[in-house]
C-alpha cells in the first residue's frame, strides 16, 4: 500500500505546500530513495555540496521514503536540490527546473504569493523593440580582444537614455530584459529606454567587475560612444545608467560613482560589495570607500537583494551609507536567494524607480 504523504506527493507535485506557523507556509519535501538523503538549496546558502554531512538530512518515515518540512514566507522563490551522498540531483517529483547558471540544474518553487514576473511574455498588439548583435573590439580593456555587444533600440523615434547592461547575455537570454523593457514602455510605466548587453569574460570576471577602472572606461568610452552610432541617445550628464548582478552589482555602483556624468543612475541587484560575507568590513571592497567620498547629488540608485542571500548583510551595510550619506536611492528585499529568476522577476521594480515615466 502506498504509503499516504507519497501518494499526495505524486497527484500535486512537491514540495507540498500548506498553511504554516503566522503567516508563513510548510514546504514538505519527499522522496523516494534506498540510501538517506539530504536537501540544500537557497534556505541554507548551498551548503557545501562536497560535504556529505552539509546541508539537512532528510526523516525516513517509512521504508525507502524520506521528508522533511521547513516554513518559508508565502511570497517566497526558492530553488533546491536533493543529495545522496555527495551526488546531486533534481526532485523526481517537481517537474519544475532550471538551469543554476554554472554547471547542473535546481528545482524551484513559488510560494501562494509569489508567481514569475508577468512581464516575461511578449504582450500582443505591442510596439517591440529591436536588438541587435555587435562584436566589440577593445584590447586594452578586457580579457581577449573583443566581447559580445547586443543593443536593443526601444520602438520609439525620440532620443532615449541608454542602460548599459552588465553580463549581458545572461540578462539577454536568462532576464529576458528586452521583452520586460517591451511591455513596461507599452504599459506606460518607464520612460523608453535603449540597451548595451555586453557579456563578460567568465575566466576573468573577478578582474573587471571588481571595482576595476578599466571596466569603467571601456563602458564609459567604448561602449557608450558604439551605442550612440547605432542608436538616437540623449546626450546629457548623467542620462544613461548601468546595472548588474552579484559582482556586476558591484561594478554597476563603482562605475556611477566613477563617472556619474555619464552613468547617473545605478541598478545593482545583490551586489557582492564584500569577499568574505561572514565577516564584518575587513573584506569590504573599494566601492565602500568610493561611497564614502563621492557626491551623493550626482547619482541615483536602485539596490535590490534576496533576503536568503549571505549577500544580503553587505548591502544592507551599503543601504545604510547611501542613506547616511544622502543618495537618493531606493532599497528592497524579497523572499529569494542569488539567481536569475529572482533577478528577473524583481527588476522591472528598479527600472520604474530609475526612469519613470515622462
Amino acid at each position: 500500500m502506498t504509503h499516504p504523504l507519497l501518494a499526495r506527493a505524486r497527484r500535486e507535485g512537491t514540495p507540498l505546500i500548506d498553511d504554516g506557523p503566522g503567516d508563513q507556509i510548510t514546504a514538505t519535501f519527499v522522496r523516494e530513495s534506498r540510501r538517506s538523503v539530504r536537501l540544500s538549496g537557497d534556505f541554507d546558502g548551498w551548503a557545501r555540496q562536497d560535504d556529505p554531512q552539509a546541508g539537512t538530512n532528510m526523516i525516513e518515515v517509512a521504508p525507502g521514503l524520506w521528508t522533511l518540512a521547513r516554513a518559508f514566507p508565502r511570497d517566497v522563490y526558492m530553488e533546491y536540490a536533493l543529495f545522496t551522498g555527495t551526488r546531486k540531483s533534481t526532485d523526481p517529483l517537481n517537474a519544475r527546473g532550471t538551469f543554476n547558471g554554472v554547471d547542473s540544474r535546481n528545482s524551484f518553487f513559488y510560494g501562494p504569493e509569489a508567481a514569475p514576473s508577468a512581464l516575461l511574455r511578449a504582450a500582443r498588439g505591442i510596439a517591440r523593440g529591436e536588438v541587435t548583435r555587435h562584436t566589440l573590439i577593445a584590447d586594452e580593456l578586457i580579457a581577449g580582444t573583443s566581447r559580445e555587444l547586443w543593443l536593443y533600440r526601444p520602438p520609439v523615434e525620440e532620443p532615449t537614455p541608454l542602460i548599459v547592461v552588465l553580463d549581458g547575455r545572461d540578462y539577454l537570454r536568462r532576464a529576458r530584459l528586452p521583452v520586460i523593457v517591451d511591455n513596461l514602455i507599452a504599459q506606460g510605466r518607464v520612460a523608453p529606454v535603449a540597451l548595451a548587453m555586453i557579456n563578460c569574460s567568465r575566466s576573468a570576471r573577478y578582474l573587471e567587475y571588481a571595482c576595476s577602472d578599466a571596466t569603467v572606461g571601456l563602458l564609459r568610452d567604448i561602449v557608450v560612444p558604439l551605442a550612440a552610432t547605432q542608436l538616437p541617445l540623449v546626450d546629457a550628464p548623467g542620462a544613461h545608467a548601468v546595472m548588474g548582478a552579484s559582482m556586476g552589482g558591484v561594478m554597476a555602483l563603482y562605475a556611477g560613482l566613477r563617472a556619474p556624468n555619464t552613468f547617473g543612475r545605478v541598478l545593482s541587484q545583490s551586489g557582492a560589495f564584500s569577499t568574505d560575507m561572514h565577516r564584518e568590513r575587513s573584506d569590504d571592497l573599494a566601492v565602500f570607500d568610493l561611497a564614502r567620498h563621492a557626491d551623493p547629488a550626482a547619482l541615483k540608485i536602485w539596490m535590490d537583494v534576496g533576503s536568503y542571500e549571505d549577500l544580503a548583510a553587505c548591502n544592507r551595510r551599503m543601504r545604510d551609507l547611501l542613506r547616511k550619506r544622502g543618495y537618493a536611492h531606493a532599497y528592497r528585499e524579497y523572499s529569494a536567494g542569488h539567481n536569475y529568476p529572482a533577478w528577473r522577476d524583481d527588476v522591472s521594480r528598479g527600472l520604474e524607480f530609475l526612469f519613470p515615466p515622462h
